[in-house]
């Protein structure tokens, strides 16, 4: 039995520098680089299967495909799906988690070292000739900070959080951790501490935490008014985990602090957003997935999820 196979919005994972190849033995395959929410119904009509990474498939659109068996999201949060529609419709919904661990940690500690070591500003600084007119053969357009001794705290603690974690102790960091899943005792190098007391005693905190229900903006006034004064404030994992008003709100009080983050409330964000413009905070386009080899991989497991389902469906 071959099957129908409907990408959505496959430009994500593939640019252009990959290829979807492993979906041929299957059926028929269809890539669209987007498709807009008015377009949604008329091609995943006669799917089987549809792969979309940030596609809303709500149930009331779910209920209007009657052939489709399977989705899987080219992506690990899976808040863009109705799980308990598609359920309920017998559609099998498949995620891909891990792929993407190392290229999120070394975006992390990009951002980390771009907040302390300014090097994008000192690189401009020489740039424009300030090397030249009388300042020795060394200085500085502001203080950097040492890694080696401060406090990394850790907001969530999947693969990615354990791998900035690694990263941090390879600087010489001291490493707090807040996770409601993992066993302090398998990680004994690391101190496992409550959320306020995270935010109280890191000197750069990082959220790694998925975004549930429970968590929503919960990085707010009360949470960051603990924090210190010159703290920084990292975020490559969900947007909606901050306030953003009350963080502009907080940095602007702290010129001595700053953020940086990858992910947004709303993404693309518009022109007017609370925190475009500020001097102390640093924003990347949702950037920090994108490195090739995790595309790849993610790729390699979005056709490995659906060689599987195949492979089921036709041994029925």
């Amino acid at each position: 039995m071959r099957f129908k196979i409907v990408v959505l919005d496959g430009i994500y994972a593939n640019p252009g520098d990959l290829i979807w190849d492993g979906l041929k033995p299957h059926g028929d395959f269809t890539i669209y680089e987007r498709t807009a929410p008015e377009q949604v119904m008329d091609r995943a009509l006669e799917a089987d299967i549809l792969i979309v990474n940030k596609v809303e498939l709500r149930k009331a659109l779910l209920y209007k495909l009657p052939k489709l068996k399977m989705i899987v999201i080219s992506a690990t949060g899976m808040n863009n799906v109705d799980l308990e529609a598609a359920k309920e419709h017998g559609v099998l919904v498949k995620n891909v988690v891990g792929y993407g661990a190392p290229s999120v940690a070394q975006h992390t500690f990009a951002l980390i070292l771009e907040l302390t070591n300014r090097v994008s500003a000192h690189h401009h600084s020489v740039q424009n000739g300030e090397w030249d007119s009388g300042k020795g053969f060394s200085y500085t357009v502001s203080p950097v900070t040492g890694l080696s001794g401060k406090t990394l705290g850790i907001y969530g603690f999947g693969s990615i959080g354990r791998e900035v974690a690694s990263i941090g102790r390879a600087f010489g960091m001291n490493i707090l951790v807040v996770s409601g899943h993992t066993l302090p005792a398998d990680y004994p190098n690391y101190e496992f501490v409550s959320l306020p007391e995270l935010f109280e005693r890191s000197d750069i905190i990082s959220l790694h935490a998925p975004l549930r229900d429970d968590n929503e903006r919960v990085v707010n006034r009360a949470l960051l008014s603990k924090m210190k004064p010159d703290a920084r404030l990292i975020n490559t994992a969900r947007g909606p985990l901050i306030h953003e008003e009350d963080l502009k709100n907080w940095l602007m009080a702290h010129p001595m602090a700053g953020a940086a983050l990858d992910v947004l409330e709303m993404e693309p964000p518009g022109a007017q957003h609370p925190l475009f413009g500020l001097t102390n905070c640093i924003i990347t386009p949702h950037m920090a997935w994108t490195a090739k080899s995790a595309r790849k991989k993610l790729i390699d497991e979005v056709v490995l999820h659906v060689t599987k389902f195949v492979s089921q469906q036709n041994s029925l």
